[in-house]
Protein backbone atom coordinates (compact mmCIF):
# COMPACT_ATOMS: atom_id res chain seq x y z
CA UNK A 1 0.00 0.00 0.00
CA UNK A 2 1.07 3.47 -0.91
CA UNK A 3 0.28 6.36 1.59
CA UNK A 4 0.49 9.62 0.31
CA UNK A 5 -0.82 12.79 2.13
CA UNK A 6 -2.53 15.13 0.08
CA UNK A 7 -2.68 18.79 1.92
CA UNK A 8 -1.94 22.65 1.94
CA UNK A 9 1.49 21.05 3.75
CA UNK A 10 2.96 24.64 3.26
CA UNK A 11 0.81 26.10 6.02
CA UNK A 12 1.66 22.78 8.58
CA UNK A 13 4.90 23.83 7.99
CA UNK A 14 5.04 27.04 10.00
CA UNK A 15 3.49 27.48 13.27
CA UNK A 16 3.48 30.68 12.65
CA UNK A 17 1.22 30.86 10.30
CA UNK A 18 -3.05 32.29 11.44
CA UNK A 19 -4.32 29.75 13.47
CA UNK A 20 -7.84 30.65 11.63
CA UNK A 21 -6.46 28.86 8.37
CA UNK A 22 -8.44 25.69 8.06
CA UNK A 23 -6.51 23.28 5.54
CA UNK A 24 -7.55 20.69 3.62
CA UNK A 25 -6.12 17.20 3.87
CA UNK A 26 -6.48 13.98 2.50
CA UNK A 27 -4.92 10.75 1.87
CA UNK A 28 -4.76 8.67 -1.67
CA UNK A 29 -4.87 5.03 -0.53
CA UNK A 30 -4.00 2.92 -3.99
CA UNK A 31 -2.09 -0.09 -4.74
CA UNK A 32 -2.10 1.32 -8.01
CA UNK A 33 1.07 3.67 -9.62
CA UNK A 34 -2.12 5.71 -11.68
CA UNK A 35 -3.78 7.99 -8.55
CA UNK A 36 -7.95 7.73 -8.93
CA UNK A 37 -10.62 10.21 -7.24
CA UNK A 38 -11.90 7.28 -6.15
CA UNK A 39 -9.19 6.18 -3.83
CA UNK A 40 -9.34 9.55 -2.15
CA UNK A 41 -10.44 8.92 1.72
CA UNK A 42 -10.66 11.84 4.46
CA UNK A 43 -8.36 12.58 7.04
CA UNK A 44 -8.73 12.67 10.28
CA UNK A 45 -6.17 15.45 11.45
CA UNK A 46 -7.99 17.65 9.32
CA UNK A 47 -11.11 18.92 8.46
CA UNK A 48 -12.26 18.89 4.79
CA UNK A 49 -13.83 22.38 4.12
CA UNK A 50 -11.95 23.79 1.59
CA UNK A 51 -10.57 22.19 -1.89
CA UNK A 52 -6.30 21.81 -2.31
CA UNK A 53 -6.32 23.67 -5.00
CA UNK A 54 -8.43 27.02 -5.13
CA UNK A 55 -10.06 29.17 -7.88
CA UNK A 56 -12.49 31.63 -8.69
CA UNK A 57 -14.78 28.85 -9.46
CA UNK A 58 -15.11 27.21 -6.06
CA UNK A 59 -16.90 29.73 -3.48
CA UNK A 60 -16.57 29.40 0.53
CA UNK A 61 -17.62 31.74 2.57
CA UNK A 62 -15.27 31.62 5.25
CA UNK A 63 -12.37 31.28 2.88
CA UNK A 64 -13.57 34.21 1.09
CA UNK A 65 -13.75 36.36 4.12
CA UNK A 66 -9.66 36.09 5.19
CA UNK A 67 -8.81 36.22 1.67
CA UNK A 68 -11.00 39.66 1.43
CA UNK A 69 -8.23 41.06 3.80
CA UNK A 70 -5.01 40.36 1.28
CA UNK A 71 -6.86 41.18 -1.86
CA UNK A 72 -10.34 43.18 -1.54
CA UNK A 73 -10.21 43.73 -5.14
CA UNK A 74 -13.04 41.14 -5.81
CA UNK A 75 -15.99 41.31 -3.24
CA UNK A 76 -18.96 39.97 -4.61
CA UNK A 77 -20.39 36.50 -4.19
CA UNK A 78 -22.05 35.95 -7.59
CA UNK A 79 -19.80 34.83 -10.31
CA UNK A 80 -20.22 35.92 -13.84
CA UNK A 81 -19.65 34.56 -16.95
CA UNK A 82 -16.73 37.44 -16.94
CA UNK A 83 -15.68 36.54 -14.19
CA UNK A 84 -15.16 32.88 -14.96
CA UNK A 85 -12.76 33.95 -17.51
CA UNK A 86 -10.83 35.12 -16.01
CA UNK A 87 -7.51 33.71 -14.97
CA UNK A 88 -7.81 31.11 -11.33
CA UNK A 89 -5.32 32.36 -9.67
CA UNK A 90 -4.78 35.69 -10.92
CA UNK A 91 -7.74 37.91 -9.57
CA UNK A 92 -10.56 37.76 -7.36
CA UNK A 93 -11.13 36.35 -3.57
CA UNK A 94 -9.09 33.41 -3.94
CA UNK A 95 -6.12 35.31 -5.17
CA UNK A 96 -3.24 33.41 -3.71
CA UNK A 97 -0.60 33.41 -6.24
CA UNK A 98 -1.35 36.12 -8.18
CA UNK A 99 1.64 38.66 -9.51
CA UNK A 100 0.84 41.81 -7.81
CA UNK A 101 3.44 40.80 -5.73
CA UNK A 102 6.46 41.40 -7.20
CA UNK A 103 5.58 45.10 -8.17
CA UNK A 104 7.14 45.36 -4.19
CA UNK A 105 9.03 42.08 -3.30
CA UNK A 106 11.11 42.80 0.24
CA UNK A 107 13.47 39.34 0.15
CA UNK A 108 13.88 40.23 3.79
CA UNK A 109 10.76 39.47 5.60
CA UNK A 110 10.93 38.24 9.13
CA UNK A 111 7.88 35.70 9.46
CA UNK A 112 5.44 33.95 7.35
CA UNK A 113 2.95 36.40 8.33
CA UNK A 114 4.53 39.19 6.06
CA UNK A 115 4.02 37.08 3.04
CA UNK A 116 2.14 38.40 0.40
CA UNK A 117 -0.51 36.30 0.53
CA UNK A 118 -2.26 33.87 3.34
CA UNK A 119 -1.14 30.75 1.52
CA UNK A 120 1.41 32.19 -0.62
CA UNK A 121 3.71 29.92 -2.13
CA UNK A 122 1.78 26.39 -0.97
CA UNK A 123 3.12 24.83 -4.62
CA UNK A 124 6.63 24.64 -2.96
CA UNK A 125 5.37 21.88 -0.94
CA UNK A 126 5.44 18.70 -2.42
CA UNK A 127 3.25 15.47 -1.68
CA UNK A 128 5.59 12.53 -0.33
CA UNK A 129 4.68 9.23 1.21
CA UNK A 130 4.18 10.29 4.88
CA UNK A 131 5.96 7.72 6.54
CA UNK A 132 8.40 8.64 4.51
CA UNK A 133 8.25 12.66 5.01
CA UNK A 134 8.31 11.91 8.99
CA UNK A 135 11.18 9.76 8.85
CA UNK A 136 13.44 12.21 7.31
CA UNK A 137 12.29 14.86 9.54
CA UNK A 138 13.34 12.67 12.62
CA UNK A 139 16.82 12.17 10.63
CA UNK A 140 17.08 16.14 11.20
CA UNK A 141 17.06 15.74 14.80
CA UNK A 142 20.27 13.92 14.86
CA UNK A 143 21.55 17.10 14.43
CA UNK A 144 22.19 19.30 17.04
CA UNK A 145 23.44 22.45 15.04
CA UNK A 146 20.39 24.69 14.13
CA UNK A 147 18.84 23.44 10.87
CA UNK A 148 16.32 26.55 9.61
CA UNK A 149 15.85 25.29 6.33
CA UNK A 150 16.01 21.70 4.46
CA UNK A 151 14.81 19.87 1.41
CA UNK A 152 15.22 16.58 0.21
CA UNK A 153 15.81 16.62 -3.71
CA UNK A 154 17.07 14.17 -6.22
CA UNK A 155 16.31 10.28 -6.95
CA UNK A 156 16.17 9.29 -3.52
CA UNK A 157 13.12 11.15 -2.39
CA UNK A 158 12.02 11.63 -6.80
CA UNK A 159 12.00 8.44 -8.10
CA UNK A 160 13.97 8.94 -12.04
CA UNK A 161 13.69 5.42 -12.92
CA UNK A 162 11.52 2.08 -12.79
CA UNK A 163 12.03 0.74 -8.73
CA UNK A 164 9.44 -1.93 -9.35
CA UNK A 165 12.32 -4.31 -9.86
CA UNK A 166 13.42 -7.19 -7.18
CA UNK A 167 16.55 -6.68 -5.15
CA UNK A 168 17.30 -9.04 -2.62
CA UNK A 169 17.50 -7.31 1.17
CA UNK A 170 21.22 -7.54 1.37
CA UNK A 171 21.41 -5.52 -1.50
CA UNK A 172 19.13 -2.81 -0.60
CA UNK A 173 21.34 -2.98 2.89
CA UNK A 174 24.37 -2.59 0.93
CA UNK A 175 23.25 1.04 0.45
CA UNK A 176 21.33 1.67 3.28
CA UNK A 177 22.31 -0.48 6.33
CA UNK A 178 19.35 0.16 8.83
CA UNK A 179 16.30 1.52 6.95
CA UNK A 180 13.24 2.28 7.81
CA UNK A 181 10.34 0.77 6.63
CA UNK A 182 8.72 3.80 4.44
CA UNK A 183 11.97 3.99 2.99
CA UNK A 184 12.26 0.39 1.84
CA UNK A 185 8.93 0.82 0.63
CA UNK A 186 9.85 4.56 -1.04
CA UNK A 187 12.77 3.35 -2.95
CA UNK A 188 11.80 -0.65 -3.36
CA UNK A 189 13.98 -2.26 -6.21
CA UNK A 190 16.39 0.71 -6.62
CA UNK A 191 18.42 2.31 -3.62
CA UNK A 192 19.64 5.79 -3.98
CA UNK A 193 21.50 7.80 -1.54
CA UNK A 194 19.40 10.63 -0.46
CA UNK A 195 20.64 14.01 -0.76
CA UNK A 196 19.65 17.18 1.67
CA UNK A 197 20.44 21.64 1.79
CA UNK A 198 20.73 22.40 4.99
CA UNK A 199 20.14 26.21 5.39
CA UNK A 200 22.08 27.94 8.26
CA UNK A 201 22.25 31.01 9.80
CA UNK A 202 26.02 30.86 10.65
CA UNK A 203 27.84 28.46 9.22
CA UNK A 204 31.05 29.12 10.82
CA UNK A 205 29.04 28.29 13.86
CA UNK A 206 27.54 25.27 12.28
CA UNK A 207 30.38 23.61 11.45
CA UNK A 208 31.99 24.29 14.65
CA UNK A 209 29.17 22.50 16.71
CA UNK A 210 28.84 20.24 13.97
CA UNK A 211 32.12 19.01 13.89
CA UNK A 212 32.09 18.25 17.47
CA UNK A 213 28.77 16.62 17.26
CA UNK A 214 30.05 14.21 14.14
CA UNK A 215 33.28 14.57 12.86
CA UNK A 216 33.34 11.39 11.41
CA UNK A 217 30.79 13.60 8.01
CA UNK A 218 34.28 15.51 7.50
CA UNK A 219 37.28 14.58 5.63
CA UNK A 220 40.85 15.74 7.25
CA UNK A 221 39.96 19.55 6.64
CA UNK A 222 37.59 19.64 9.21
CA UNK A 223 41.31 18.75 11.58
CA UNK A 224 42.13 22.50 11.01
CA UNK A 225 39.07 23.93 11.95
CA UNK A 226 35.44 25.33 11.23
CA UNK A 227 37.22 28.49 10.18
CA UNK A 228 38.58 26.86 7.28
CA UNK A 229 35.68 24.64 6.72
CA UNK A 230 33.44 27.73 6.03
CA UNK A 231 36.03 29.74 3.85
CA UNK A 232 35.77 26.39 1.67
CA UNK A 233 32.27 26.50 1.45
CA UNK A 234 32.23 30.06 0.58
CA UNK A 235 34.32 29.02 -3.18
CA UNK A 236 32.12 28.58 -6.23
CA UNK A 237 28.50 28.54 -5.22
CA UNK A 238 28.80 28.24 -1.26
CA UNK A 239 27.69 25.07 -0.79
CA UNK A 240 29.52 22.80 1.44
CA UNK A 241 28.65 18.91 1.39
CA UNK A 242 29.28 15.92 3.12
CA UNK A 243 28.70 12.80 0.99
CA UNK A 244 28.24 9.32 1.93
CA UNK A 245 27.18 9.64 5.87
CA UNK A 246 24.99 7.31 7.42
CA UNK A 247 22.26 8.95 10.02
CA UNK A 248 19.26 6.71 11.55
CA UNK A 249 20.08 3.99 9.41
CA UNK A 250 20.14 5.64 6.33
CA UNK A 251 22.40 6.91 3.66
CA UNK A 252 22.48 10.62 2.99
CA UNK A 253 24.73 13.36 1.35
CA UNK A 254 24.08 16.90 3.08
CA UNK A 255 25.20 20.11 1.62
CA UNK A 256 25.57 23.52 3.94
CA UNK A 257 24.62 26.61 3.08
CA UNK A 258 23.78 30.13 4.42
CA UNK A 259 20.14 31.61 4.18
CA UNK A 260 21.65 34.76 3.18
CA UNK A 261 23.60 32.82 0.00
CA UNK A 262 20.28 30.84 -0.77
CA UNK A 263 18.07 33.73 -1.27
CA UNK A 264 20.82 35.30 -2.78
CA UNK A 265 20.60 32.33 -5.50
CA UNK A 266 16.84 32.03 -5.99
CA UNK A 267 16.42 36.24 -6.08
CA UNK A 268 19.44 37.01 -8.44
CA UNK A 269 19.89 33.66 -10.54
CA UNK A 270 23.66 34.56 -9.41
CA UNK A 271 24.78 30.95 -10.75
CA UNK A 272 21.51 29.00 -10.45
CA UNK A 273 23.49 26.13 -8.27
CA UNK A 274 20.82 26.32 -5.56
CA UNK A 275 18.15 27.84 -7.60
CA UNK A 276 18.36 25.22 -10.01
CA UNK A 277 17.83 22.88 -7.53
CA UNK A 278 15.13 24.17 -6.46
CA UNK A 279 13.52 24.67 -10.22
CA UNK A 280 12.72 20.67 -10.19
CA UNK A 281 10.32 19.05 -7.90
CA UNK A 282 11.76 19.06 -3.81
CA UNK A 283 10.21 18.00 -0.79
CA UNK A 284 10.78 21.04 1.83
CA UNK A 285 11.19 19.41 5.56
CA UNK A 286 11.43 22.84 7.09
CA UNK A 287 10.21 25.92 5.58
CA UNK A 288 11.68 29.76 6.18
CA UNK A 289 9.88 33.08 5.06
CA UNK A 290 12.87 34.33 2.82
CA UNK A 291 13.75 31.40 1.50
CA UNK A 292 10.05 30.70 -0.03
CA UNK A 293 9.11 34.47 -1.32
CA UNK A 294 12.61 33.93 -2.71
CA UNK A 295 11.63 30.73 -4.47
CA UNK A 296 8.72 31.51 -5.74
CA UNK A 297 10.49 34.11 -7.48
CA UNK A 298 13.01 31.38 -8.78
CA UNK A 299 10.23 29.86 -9.97
CA UNK A 300 8.56 32.00 -12.01
CA UNK A 301 11.59 32.98 -13.67
CA UNK A 302 12.11 29.49 -14.61
CA UNK A 303 9.06 29.80 -16.47
CA UNK A 304 9.63 33.20 -18.34
CA UNK A 305 12.86 31.82 -19.28
CA UNK A 306 11.91 28.54 -20.52
CA UNK A 307 8.89 30.50 -22.13
CA UNK A 308 12.01 32.62 -24.06
CA UNK A 309 13.39 29.42 -25.66
CA UNK A 310 10.28 27.47 -26.44
CA UNK A 311 8.18 28.17 -29.36
CA UNK A 312 4.13 29.87 -30.01
CA UNK A 313 3.20 26.50 -29.10
CA UNK A 314 3.88 23.86 -27.00
CA UNK A 315 3.38 20.97 -24.59
CA UNK A 316 3.51 20.31 -20.64
CA UNK A 317 6.46 18.01 -21.20
CA UNK A 318 8.20 20.40 -23.35
CA UNK A 319 8.00 23.41 -20.68
CA UNK A 320 9.20 20.86 -17.60
CA UNK A 321 12.17 19.49 -19.64
CA UNK A 322 13.15 23.20 -20.49
CA UNK A 323 12.94 24.00 -16.88
CA UNK A 324 14.49 20.86 -15.76
CA UNK A 325 17.51 21.36 -18.27
CA UNK A 326 18.28 25.04 -16.90
CA UNK A 327 20.48 24.36 -14.49
CA UNK A 328 22.41 21.34 -16.49
CA UNK A 329 23.00 24.21 -19.20
CA UNK A 330 26.95 24.52 -19.02
CA UNK A 331 27.37 22.22 -15.71
CA UNK A 332 30.92 20.54 -16.19
CA UNK A 333 29.45 17.18 -15.93
CA UNK A 334 27.01 16.51 -18.83
CA UNK A 335 30.02 17.04 -21.31
CA UNK A 336 31.77 14.35 -19.05
CA UNK A 337 31.28 10.72 -18.61
CA UNK A 338 29.76 10.81 -15.19
CA UNK A 339 26.04 11.90 -15.48
CA UNK A 340 23.38 10.20 -17.84
CA UNK A 341 22.27 11.71 -20.73
CA UNK A 342 18.66 10.77 -20.41
CA UNK A 343 18.86 12.82 -16.99
CA UNK A 344 16.46 15.70 -17.49
CA UNK A 345 13.94 12.99 -19.42
CA UNK A 346 14.07 10.96 -16.55
CA UNK A 347 13.34 13.38 -13.82
CA UNK A 348 10.28 15.28 -16.10
CA UNK A 349 8.97 11.46 -17.07
CA UNK A 350 8.49 10.39 -13.58
CA UNK A 351 6.96 13.19 -11.80
CA UNK A 352 4.76 14.75 -14.03
CA UNK A 353 2.18 15.18 -11.29
CA UNK A 354 4.91 17.07 -9.21
CA UNK A 355 5.52 19.85 -11.73
CA UNK A 356 2.44 20.36 -13.06
CA UNK A 357 1.68 21.09 -8.94
CA UNK A 358 5.11 23.54 -8.93
CA UNK A 359 4.23 25.59 -11.85
CA UNK A 360 0.56 25.23 -13.11
CA UNK A 361 -0.80 28.06 -10.18
CA UNK A 362 2.25 30.15 -11.63
CA UNK A 363 1.27 29.80 -15.25
CA UNK A 364 -2.13 30.40 -14.34
CA UNK A 365 -0.73 34.13 -12.90
CA UNK A 366 0.94 35.06 -16.16
CA UNK A 367 -0.66 37.09 -19.06
CA UNK A 368 1.12 35.54 -21.68
CA UNK A 369 0.41 32.12 -21.32
CA UNK A 370 -2.08 29.58 -21.01
CA UNK A 371 -3.51 26.00 -21.89
CA UNK A 372 -5.28 25.24 -24.74
CA UNK A 373 -8.04 22.93 -23.34
CA UNK A 374 -9.60 23.91 -19.58
CA UNK A 375 -7.21 22.67 -17.12
CA UNK A 376 -8.79 23.65 -13.70
CA UNK A 377 -6.38 23.76 -10.54
CA UNK A 378 -9.37 22.18 -8.78
CA UNK A 379 -9.71 19.30 -11.22
CA UNK A 380 -8.10 15.99 -9.32
CA UNK A 381 -8.56 14.36 -12.13
CA UNK A 382 -6.56 16.63 -14.42
CA UNK A 383 -3.89 17.40 -11.35
CA UNK A 384 -2.93 13.81 -10.38
CA UNK A 385 -3.16 12.23 -13.66
CA UNK A 386 0.98 11.13 -14.83
CA UNK A 387 -0.30 10.65 -18.41
CA UNK A 388 -1.63 14.15 -19.17
CA UNK A 389 0.38 15.77 -21.24
CA UNK A 390 -1.59 19.74 -21.92
CA UNK A 391 -0.93 21.90 -24.46
CA UNK A 392 -0.12 25.48 -23.90
CA UNK A 393 0.07 28.84 -26.22
CA UNK A 394 2.23 31.89 -25.40
CA UNK A 395 1.61 35.38 -26.72
CA UNK A 396 4.57 36.30 -28.78
CA UNK A 397 3.36 40.59 -28.72
CA UNK A 398 6.76 42.58 -27.87
CA UNK A 399 5.43 44.18 -25.37
CA UNK A 400 4.06 41.40 -23.20
CA UNK A 401 7.39 39.44 -24.01
CA UNK A 402 9.41 42.54 -23.17
CA UNK A 403 7.71 43.19 -19.75
CA UNK A 404 8.57 38.98 -19.29
CA UNK A 405 12.79 40.01 -19.96
CA UNK A 406 12.66 43.00 -17.51
CA UNK A 407 11.32 40.84 -14.24
CA UNK A 408 13.72 38.35 -14.65
CA UNK A 409 16.39 38.51 -11.75
CA UNK A 410 18.83 40.81 -11.57
CA UNK A 411 21.74 39.36 -12.60
CA UNK A 412 20.82 37.04 -15.59
CA UNK A 413 19.16 40.00 -16.97
CA UNK A 414 22.19 42.36 -16.67
CA UNK A 415 24.23 39.13 -18.03
CA UNK A 416 21.54 38.72 -21.11
CA UNK A 417 21.63 42.53 -21.58
CA UNK A 418 24.85 42.63 -22.00
CA UNK A 419 25.08 39.94 -24.97
CA UNK A 420 22.70 41.99 -26.53
CA UNK A 421 24.63 45.54 -26.47
CA UNK A 422 27.55 43.44 -27.84
CA UNK A 423 25.19 42.25 -30.58
CA UNK A 424 23.48 45.30 -30.84
CA UNK A 425 26.80 47.77 -30.83
CA UNK A 426 25.16 49.73 -28.51
CA UNK A 427 27.71 52.46 -27.66
CA UNK A 428 28.99 51.81 -23.89
CA UNK A 429 27.67 55.81 -23.05
CA UNK A 430 24.15 54.81 -24.27
CA UNK A 431 23.91 51.28 -22.06
CA UNK A 432 25.08 52.76 -19.01
CA UNK A 433 22.25 55.40 -19.55
CA UNK A 434 19.68 52.30 -20.35
CA UNK A 435 21.17 50.40 -17.35
CA UNK A 436 20.49 53.57 -14.87
CA UNK A 437 17.02 53.65 -16.11
CA UNK A 438 16.34 50.04 -14.95
CA UNK A 439 17.61 50.50 -11.58
CA UNK A 440 14.92 50.31 -9.65
CA UNK A 441 15.23 46.68 -8.32
CA UNK A 442 15.24 47.36 -4.73
CA UNK A 443 12.91 46.07 -2.08
CA UNK A 444 11.94 49.62 -1.70
CA UNK A 445 10.39 49.80 -5.13
CA UNK A 446 7.15 49.89 -5.95
CA UNK A 447 6.94 50.84 -9.40
CA UNK A 448 6.01 47.69 -12.14
CA UNK A 449 8.89 46.73 -13.71
CA UNK A 450 8.33 46.80 -18.00
CA UNK A 451 10.17 46.24 -20.87
CA UNK A 452 11.36 49.49 -22.89
CA UNK A 453 12.60 49.57 -26.08
CA UNK A 454 15.84 47.91 -25.56
CA UNK A 455 14.01 44.84 -24.08
CA UNK A 456 11.16 44.97 -27.04
CA UNK A 457 14.22 44.86 -29.45
CA UNK A 458 15.91 42.19 -27.57
CA UNK A 459 12.67 39.84 -27.98
CA UNK A 460 11.74 40.91 -31.71
CA UNK A 461 15.33 38.80 -32.50
CA UNK A 462 15.19 35.79 -34.50
CA UNK A 463 13.86 33.46 -32.74
CA UNK A 464 16.75 31.23 -33.21
CA UNK A 465 18.55 33.77 -32.47
CA UNK A 466 17.74 34.84 -29.05
CA UNK A 467 17.17 31.01 -27.69
CA UNK A 468 21.19 30.79 -28.53
CA UNK A 469 21.51 33.71 -27.13
CA UNK A 470 19.86 32.77 -23.69
CA UNK A 471 20.97 29.57 -23.78
CA UNK A 472 24.55 31.13 -23.74
CA UNK A 473 24.13 33.36 -20.89
CA UNK A 474 22.70 30.05 -18.84
CA UNK A 475 25.59 28.13 -19.87
CA UNK A 476 27.85 31.35 -18.16
CA UNK A 477 25.65 31.26 -15.51
CA UNK A 478 26.24 28.15 -14.36
CA UNK A 479 29.76 26.80 -15.92
CA UNK A 480 32.31 28.81 -13.31
CA UNK A 481 29.71 27.43 -10.04
CA UNK A 482 29.38 24.37 -11.02
CA UNK A 483 33.05 23.48 -11.70
CA UNK A 484 34.45 24.90 -8.70
CA UNK A 485 31.69 22.66 -6.93
CA UNK A 486 33.44 20.08 -8.67
CA UNK A 487 36.86 21.03 -7.78
CA UNK A 488 35.90 21.35 -4.24
CA UNK A 489 34.53 18.02 -3.99
CA UNK A 490 37.84 15.91 -3.42
CA UNK A 491 38.42 18.48 -0.52
CA UNK A 492 34.79 18.08 0.80
CA UNK A 493 34.65 14.40 0.64
CA UNK A 494 37.99 13.41 0.80
CA UNK A 495 39.91 10.67 -1.98
CA UNK A 496 38.03 7.84 -1.21
CA UNK A 497 34.54 9.24 -1.11
CA UNK A 498 35.41 11.07 -4.23
CA UNK A 499 36.35 8.30 -6.37
CA UNK A 500 33.01 6.64 -4.79
CA UNK A 501 30.96 9.06 -5.99
CA UNK A 502 32.85 9.23 -9.29
CA UNK A 503 32.57 5.33 -10.04
CA UNK A 504 28.40 5.67 -9.31
CA UNK A 505 28.21 8.53 -11.80
CA UNK A 506 30.22 6.59 -14.30
CA UNK A 507 27.83 3.85 -14.09
CA UNK A 508 24.57 6.39 -14.24
CA UNK A 509 26.51 7.50 -17.52
CA UNK A 510 26.58 3.57 -18.68
CA UNK A 511 22.78 3.52 -17.95
CA UNK A 512 22.38 6.57 -19.61
CA UNK A 513 23.92 6.02 -22.63
CA UNK A 514 22.38 2.06 -22.88
CA UNK A 515 18.86 3.72 -22.36
CA UNK A 516 19.70 6.21 -25.34
CA UNK A 517 20.92 3.33 -27.75
CA UNK A 518 17.70 1.41 -26.78
CA UNK A 519 15.42 3.92 -27.70
CA UNK A 520 16.95 4.74 -30.79
CA UNK A 521 16.59 1.91 -31.82
CA UNK A 522 12.96 1.08 -31.12
CA UNK A 523 12.25 4.19 -33.09
CA UNK A 524 14.66 2.70 -35.98
CA UNK A 525 12.37 -0.31 -35.86
CA UNK A 526 9.04 1.80 -35.77
CA UNK A 527 10.45 3.61 -38.84
CA UNK A 528 11.18 0.44 -40.23
CA UNK A 529 7.69 -1.46 -39.46
CA UNK A 530 5.84 1.92 -40.82
CA UNK A 531 7.99 1.81 -44.39
CA UNK A 532 6.96 -1.98 -44.55
CA UNK A 533 3.60 -1.07 -44.00
CA UNK A 534 3.66 1.73 -46.66
CA UNK A 535 5.56 -0.58 -48.99
CA UNK A 536 2.22 -3.09 -49.10
CA UNK A 537 -0.02 -0.54 -49.34
CA UNK A 538 1.27 0.24 -52.98
CA UNK A 539 1.97 -3.14 -53.92
CA UNK A 540 -2.04 -3.21 -53.29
Amino acid sequence: MVVIELGLTAAVASSRLAPSITLRSARIISSQTVLSRASLRPSRRMRLEQPRWYSNSTTDSSAASASAKSTPSTQSSTTTSSLAKKKESAGGKFNLYGDDWEDSVDFAIKSFEDLPHRLFGVNQHMIINYELKEALRIMLRQFNAPIVYCFAYGSGVFPQDDISRSITEAEFRAVHPKPPEALVKAQKGSPKMIDFIFGVSHTQHWHSINIRQHRDHYSGIASLGSGLVSRVQNWGAGVYFNPYVEVNGMLIKYGVTSIDNLVKDLSTWDNLYLAGRLQKPVKILRDHPQVRLANQHNLIAAVRTALLLLPPQFTETDLYSTIAGLSYMGDPRMALPTENKSKVANIVNNNVVHFRRLYAPLIKTLPNVNFTASCRLDDEDWVLDPTADSVLQQDMDPIKRGNMVRRLPKNFRSRLYFQYQKKFSIPREEYNQMMAATADDESTSIKRRRGGEFEKRIVSDDPQELRKIVSQVIKQTVNWPSTTQSIKGSIMGGWARTWRYLGEKFSKWREGKAQGKGSAKQGSDSIKEKDGKDGEQKTE
